[in-house]
């Protein structure tokens, strides 16, 4: 078993508990059913040896299971200097959280391996992998009924074909070997739109967010984003898709980039494909010349805007700063980046702030979409799309005849076309973005005893946990 985990009340996991120890008080739960649903259901610990440059090395990873009320649990994999248990059950807890609010219906897991990526060559990190997940094949931590991986922070496509492929050899007879993770690249099964499911996610929140008068007033902010001043926080996978897709197709103003060794802004906007083409070559923004650098990371977290989008890590926001946070709105990109405590401060200065249990849930929905596609064993659109079309060809040649004037092609053309794979995986992940924002305005303005949106999200999430046991009687 791994260390007990901190006792701190500055933990991710306590700061996570607390937040819904508040939703049970007000759902008036029992202490035994609170109990029952805020328990992590188990924790795998693994140590294990791979031989590097001639040398062998113990490397330690974990893997835990929140909640199985519903199968199977989902949750990432993080490769991490950073990683250790503590933040890994957090992890799982936010993930069963965050699928009951979505209506995706997995529980909650999270994995982690104790390792700096960036010290090993594509080989070493290969045969990591390949071994770390052996040992989950053979605790029982890994297989597609029961326990399914996606990618996290230091992993991505190439990690999630490793672990499927390690995976295949061991079941040779599975036939849905590919639904034992997502994320993985296209060609090995992925999904299109994976990628950028989390940031897209985000994206698709911040416009529901502004579809709502009322939320709008109480952040003090007008209608529309175009304009709006955005400051995003790490320019990662989350963060770059975010921030692109709102200032390309919003026409939002991306103010400042906050990243690990500084912050680069400028007030008429930054041009986030060209920001993140120079970190891509140059390996950090400091010298691009479409903005101005500063290494106060830290401090750009409080320059003045209308929305912050925290896309890094954890606890970035905590008692120490949050009150000198300038921003009207905080869309929570990254799981846990304010604390208990700071979230408390930031709600009393007029703050509103979108939880990470909804804002970040893109990511699951689509791998959601993904575990399906793997075991339907077939493409979504494949067999209705061309029929779609041919339909639509059929309507634009009737509208023809009957205004006696001929559409223009790029009117046909728009008439004519079936939704391909990424239509309907955008479509799939705006709709279940929608319906769960819905969901929280309404019962964040139709219940007295709840005052913001997290609350309001985590009362959502608790009730239809709660109802799920109680339907299969096991309280």
């Amino acid at each position: 078993m791994a260390n007990k985990k901190q006792s701190s009340a500055s933990s991710f996991s306590s700061n996570v508990d607390r937040m819904v120890d508040h939703a049970f008080s007000i759902l008036n739960l029992d202490a035994g059913t609170a109990q029952a649903i805020k328990a992590c259901d188990s924790v795998l610990q693994v140590k294990f040896p791979v031989k590097i440059r001639g040398e062998i090395q113990t490397f330690t990873g974990w893997r835990a299971v929140h909640s199985t009320h519903r199968l199977p649990a989902k949750g990432g994999i993080r490769f991490a200097a950073y990683s250790d248990q503590d933040e890994v059950e957090a992890l799982a807890a936010l993930m069963t959280y965050k699928c009951a609010l979505v209506d995706v219906p997995f529980g909650g897991s999270k994995g982690a391996l104790h390792i700096d990526p960036s010290q090993y060559s594509r080989d070493e990190m290969q045969l990591i992998t390949r071994r770390y997940t052996l040992e989950l094949v053979r605790k029982g931590f890994l297989n597609p009924a029961t326990n399914v991986p996606a990618p996290d922070v230091g992993t991505g496509q190439r990690e999630m074909a490793w672990i499927a492929d390690t995976y295949k050899h061991l079941n040779p007879e599975d036939i849905n070997y590919q639904a034992c993770v997502t994320g993985k690249p296209v060609q090995q099964g992925g999904i299109r739109g994976r990628v950028e499911a989390t940031g897209r996610g985000v994206q698709y929140a911040i416009r529901e967010f502004f579809r709502h008068p009322r939320d709008l007033t109480a952040a003090n902010l007008s209608a529309g984003l175009a304009g709006k001043r955005v400051i995003v926080q790490g320019l990662g996978n989350v963060g770059y898709h975010a921030a692109k897709f709102l200032q390309e197709e919003d026409d939002v103003k991306i103010t400042a980039i906050i990243e690990y060794d500084g912050v680069i802004s400028n007030e008429n906007g930054l041009n986030v494909e060209e920001v993140y083409r120079f970190k891509i070559e140059h390996g950090s923004f400091k010298e691009f010349p479409g903005g101005t650098f500063s290494p106060d990371n830290k401090g750009a977290l409080e320059m003045e805007c209308d929305i912050l989008i925290p896309a890094a890590l954890e606890r970035q926001i905590s008692k120490e700063n949050a009150s000198r946070i300038q921003a009207k709105l905080i869309v929570e990109a990254a799981n846990g980046p304010i604390t208990f405590d700071a979230d408390k401060i930031l709600r009393d200065k007029g703050i509103v702030i979108m939880p990470d249990v909804y804002v970040n849930a893109g990511g699951v929905t689509v791998s959601y979409f993904e575990w399906i596609r793997n075991l339907s064993h077939i493409r979504f659109g494949r067999m209705e799309r061309r029929y779609d079309e041919l339909r639509g060809n059929e309507y634009a040649t009737l509208l023809e005849e009957a205004t006696g004037s001929k559409l223009s092609a790029s009117t046909r053309s728009m008439i004519v076309r079936g939704a391909s794979e990424l239509d309907l995986v955008r479509s799939g992940l705006d709709d279940t973005m929608r319906n769960a924002y819905q969901e929280m305005h309404e019962t964040l303005h139709s219940n007295d005893k709840i005052a913001d949106l997290r609350t309001a999200a985590f009362v959502i999430a608790i009730r239809k946990i709660s109802r799920s046991y109680l339907d299969v009687g096991i309280y």
